[in-house]
C-alpha cells in the first residue's frame, strides 16, 4: 500500500462536518482511502468502491515481512449505476408536493412522516430515509416511466448471471448507520399498501428476514409488530393511522440454517443397509423441500405474497465458478472460501426454494458490504450489481452517525525499520508464534505460553494501558456502564489462552501438585479477586460457538449475583413469546449476557472485555465498545471493516448547538485498516452523559 504523507490531526479532531438528519453537503478530501487533511471539498462524495489489487509476494524475515505488510494497492471505482440513481432520488425528493412524486396515498404518506423534522424519538437519519426512498422510487416510480428503465435494465442484468429466477435489490449502508430501522420502514411500507391496495402485487403483508447467526436473530425480533419492543410503535416509525394496517404483517426471522434440510428420522448404517436391500431402493429419511420450508416459514406458505429481506447479505450468493475457483487457494483462505460457499449456496437455495412455491414479491439485501468473497469466482471485492443505493462508511463518519476508529499513539509501541507501527500488522509477527493448541486439560503453563509471543503481550498491555484512562474518565464523567475492550482471535485455542493470561484461570488439582488460581494480567479484566476467589460477576467473557453450546461460564455463583437480572430476562421472554417462562439453559442465558453487554440493569452490564473468534464479526450491537485489538490474519479491507464495524456503534446522538453529534472514538491495534494508516493522538473522551 502506498503510504499517503499528510496530516491528518485536523481531521481527527473534527471529523463531522454534517449533520445526520439532512443530505451531506461536504466531505473530506481522501487519497488512497486516507484523509489528506486539505479543507473539506464542498460537495457530497460520490459512491465509490475500492478493490484490492494484490501485489507481489515479498519475503518473510524470522520476525516478519519485509516492506509493505498489506502489500496489496487498492483501486477505486466510482459506481455510475448508483450515483445516476441517487442523482435522480434527489430531484425526485425535491419535487414541491406528494402530489407531484408519482407515489400511492399510502406510501406519500409515510414519507410525510419520515421527512418531517420534529419528533418525539429518535429522527431517521437521513441514510435511512434515502435507502428507503431508493427503493420506493425504484418500485413505484421507475417501474411506471419508459424514462427510468435503464435502472431496472442494469438490475435485472445483474440479476440474471448472478442469481437466475430472482430479482434482488441491495442497499449498502455502513455499520452503525441503522439497518434494523431500515427494514422496519420498508415492512411498514410494503405492508400498509398491500393492506390499502390488495389487488396490488406490489406489495406484502409477509416477510422472511433472513439472518447468518442467532445473534443477529435475536435483535431483529424488533422487526415484528407483535413484539412488545417493536419499532413501528416504540420508536413512532409509522403515523398513528397507519398503525393498525403494519400491525397485520407477518414477521418469520430465520437463521439461514433453517434451510437445511434434516433427517426425519434416525436410522443406523445396519437397518438403512437392511431396508434399502428389502425394498430394492434407497431409503430417503430426509426432508423434502416443501417439508423445509414449512419449517423454516411457517405461514408465510399461506399468504399471497412474501418479501425476503437479508441481513448481512454479503453472505448470501452462489459461485460462479464453483470450487475451480477455491481450489487456487491454498490454507486457511482456502477453507474460509469454502466455508463461504457452503453458507452462501444454502442460504441463496433457501430463497430460490421458497421462490418456486411461493409468491416472492421482492428481495432487499442490506449490509455494509456487499461485495463478492474470495473464492466466489467473481473479483474479489466487486459490489453485488443490483446495489442501488451507497452510504459508504466515510459517509457516517463525516456525519458522525458511528464512531471515528483510530490507532492511538502509545507506549512502548515498537516500529519498523522505516518507522511503521508493528501494532497495525500485528498478526504478521505472531501469526508463526502462537502456540497450535490452547492450555489443555491440567491449565498449568497457559500465562507461559503466551509469553512465548512477546509482540501480543506487549499489545495487550499497551490498549490496555490507554482502555484503564478511558475508563477512568467514564467514572470521572458518571457514566455508569464501563467501556468494552474486545479481542478477535484467529480460533478457539488462541482465543482461550487470551482469555486466561488477561483475566486469570483456575489450575486443577493433580496427583503431584495441588491446585491454585494464576492471577489476571489486566486487573480492570479480572474475573478472580486478589486471593484467587472467582468473582460472582465475571468482568472477561470468553464467547465463541463452543462455549456458547456448552454453557460452561455460567456457574451457581453467577447465577446467585445475577437473579434480579435473570428473572427481569425471564418475565420479558415470557411476555415477548406469550408463554410460561419456564427453565432458561445457560446457551440461552449467556447468549442474553453477549447481546446485553453495555446495558444498565441487564445481564451484560458489568463485562469490561470480551475475547472471541468470529462471534463478534457481524451483528453484535454493543455500543460501548471502545477498543479492538485484532488476533488473526486480514486478507483484506472487506474484513478490516466488519471487525472494526463492531466498535462503530455510537453512545450518544445528542446535537450540539451548531447542529452536529459530537465526535465518538474507537481505538484498534492489529486491525490493517486502510483508513486508519497512521497511529494519532488519542486522549480518553466519554460520550455525552
Amino acid at each position: 500500500m502506498t503510504d499517503v504523507d499528510t496530516d491528518t490531526s485536523g481531521f481527527f479532531d473534527d471529523p463531522i462536518i454534517n449533520s445526520p438528519y439532512e443530505a451531506p453537503t461536504r466531505h473530506h478530501d481522501l487519497e488512497g482511502g486516507r484523509p489528506t487533511g486539505r479543507p473539506p471539498i464542498e460537495a457530497r462524495r460520490r459512491s465509490a468502491y475500492d478493490t484490492p489489487v494484490p501485489g507481489a509476494k515479498r519475503a518473510r524475515t524470522s520476525t516478519g515481512p519485509t516492506g509493505d505488510l498489506l502489500d496489496e494497492d487498492t483501486q477505486y471505482t466510482e459506481n455510475p449505476i448508483v450515483n445516476r440513481i441517487r442523482d435522480e432520488v434527489t430531484a425526485w425528493r425535491a419535487l414541491p408536493s406528494p402530489e407531484s412524486w408519482g407515489v400511492t396515498p399510502t406510501t406519500a404518506r409515510l414519507l410525510e412522516h419520515w421527512r418531517k423534522s420534529e419528533w418525539d424519538d429518535l429522527r431517521p437519519f437521513f441514510c435511512q430515509r434515502e435507502a428507503v426512498e431508493t427503493i420506493v422510487w425504484m418500485t413505484e416510480v421507475a417501474r411506471a416511466n419508459k424514462r427510468y428503465r435503464w435502472a431496472w435494465e442494469h438490475v435485472e442484468a445483474g440479476n440474471e448471471e448472478t442469481n437466475p429466477g430472482l430479482l434482488r435489490l441491495a442497499l449498502k449502508m455502513a455499520t452503525g448507520a441503522g439497518k434494523t430501522t431500515v427494514m422496519a420502514m420498508l415492512i411498514a411500507w410494503q405492508t400498509a399498501n398491500a393492506v390499502r391496495s390488495p389487488s396490488s402485487r406490489r406489495y406484502a403483508k409477509g416477510f422472511l428476514i433472513i439472518a447468518p447467526g442467532i445473534t443477529i436473530r435475536d435483535r431483529l425480533r424488533v422487526l415484528d409488530p407483535t413484539d412488545p419492543d417493536s419499532y413501528y410503535e416504540g420508536r413512532g416509525l409509522v403515523p398513528t393511522e397507519l398503525v393498525g394496517d403494519v400491525r397485520q404483517a407477518k414477521v418469520v426471522i430465520q437463521n439461514y440454517h433453517a434451510f437445511q434440510r434434516r433427517e426425519r428420522t434416525s436410522l443406523s448404517k445396519g437397518t438403512r443397509g437392511a431396508l434399502e436391500g428389502w425394498r430394492g431402493e434407497a431409503v430417503t429419511t430426509q426432508e423434502s423441500e416443501g417439508e423445509m420450508l414449512k419449517r423454516a416459514c411457517g405461514e408465510l406458505l399461506g399468504m399471497k405474497g412474501v418479501v425476503v429481506i437479508n441481513d448481512e447479505a454479503h453472505h448470501c450468493y452462489r459461485s460462479h465458478a464453483g470450487t475451480a475457483a477455491i481450489d487456487e487457494l491454498k490454507g486457511d483462505d482456502k477453507k474460509e472460501a469454502k466455508a463461504n460457499e457452503e453458507s452462501g449456496k444454502l442460504w441463496i437455495g433457501g430463497i430460490e426454494a421458497l421462490s418456486r412455491r411461493s409468491d416472492v414479491r421482492g428481495i432487499y439485501d442490506l449490509s455494509a458490504t456487499p461485495f463478492f468473497l474470495r473464492g466466489s469466482g467473481y473479483g474479489e471485492g466487486t459490489l453485488f450489481p443490483w446495489v442501488v443505493s451507497d452510504f459508504s462508511l466515510m459517509d457516517a463518519i463525516e456525519c458522525g452517525i458511528v464512531k471515528l476508529p483510530r490507532v492511538p499513539i502509545l507506549d512502548n509501541m515498537p516500529e519498523t525499520s522505516d518507522g511503521k507501527p508493528i501494532y497495525r500488522h500485528l498478526w504478521e509477527y505472531i501469526g508463526r508464534k502462537l502456540p497450535k493448541k490452547g492450555r489443555g486439560k491440567t491449565g498449568a503453563g497457559s500465562a507461559a505460553q503466551l509469553a512465548q509471543v512477546p509482540e501480543l503481550v506487549t499489545a495487550l498491555r499497551s490498549l490496555y494501558e490507554h482502555y484503564r484512562e478511558t475508563f477512568e474518565a467514564w467514572e470521572r464523567a458518571g457514566i455508569e456502564v464501563p467501556p468494552v475492550f474486545i479481542v478477535v482471535c484467529n480460533n478457539t485455542s488462541t482465543s482461550q489462552l487470551v482469555h486466561d493470561w488477561i483475566a486469570g484461570y483456575e489450575v486443577p488439582e493433580t496427583d503431584e501438585e495441588a491446585g491454585y488460581t494464576e492471577k489476571a494480567n489486566l486487573p480492570l479484566f479480572a474475573n478472580y479477586d486478589p486471593h484467587g476467589r472467582r468473582l460472582p460477576v465475571p468482568q472477561t467473557l470468553l464467547i465463541d460457538s463452543v462455549r456458547i453450546d456448552s454453557g460452561e461460564a455460567l456457574d451457581k455463583p453467577f447465577r446467585d449475583a445475577m437473579a434480579p437480572e435473570i428473572e427481569r430476562f425471564r418475565q420479558e421472554r415470557a411476555r415477548r413469546e406469550g408463554a410460561g417462562a419456564g427453565d432458561i439453559g445457560d446457551e440461552e442465558l449467556l447468549r442474553e449476557v453477549m447481546n446485553t453487554v453495555g446495558e444498565k440493569g441487564r445481564l451484560g452490564e458489568k463485562i469490561r472485555c470480551v475475547v472471541s473468534v468470529s462471534m463478534l464479526t457481524e451483528g453484535w450491537d454493543t455500543n460501548t465498545v471502545t477498543h479492538i485489538l485484532g488476533v488473526r490474519a486480514f486478507g483484506t479491507q472487506l474484513l478490516c471493516e466488519q471487525v472494526v464495524g463492531r466498535g462503530l456503534r455510537r453512545q450518544s446522538y445528542e446535537l450540539q448547538e451548531n447542529g452536529l453529534l459530537k465526535p465518538e472514538y474507537a481505538d484498534i491495534l492489529g486491525i490493517p485498516f486502510d483508513f486508519v494508516a497512521k497511529p494519532t493522538k488519542a486522549p480518553p473522551t466519554p460520550p455525552q452523559n
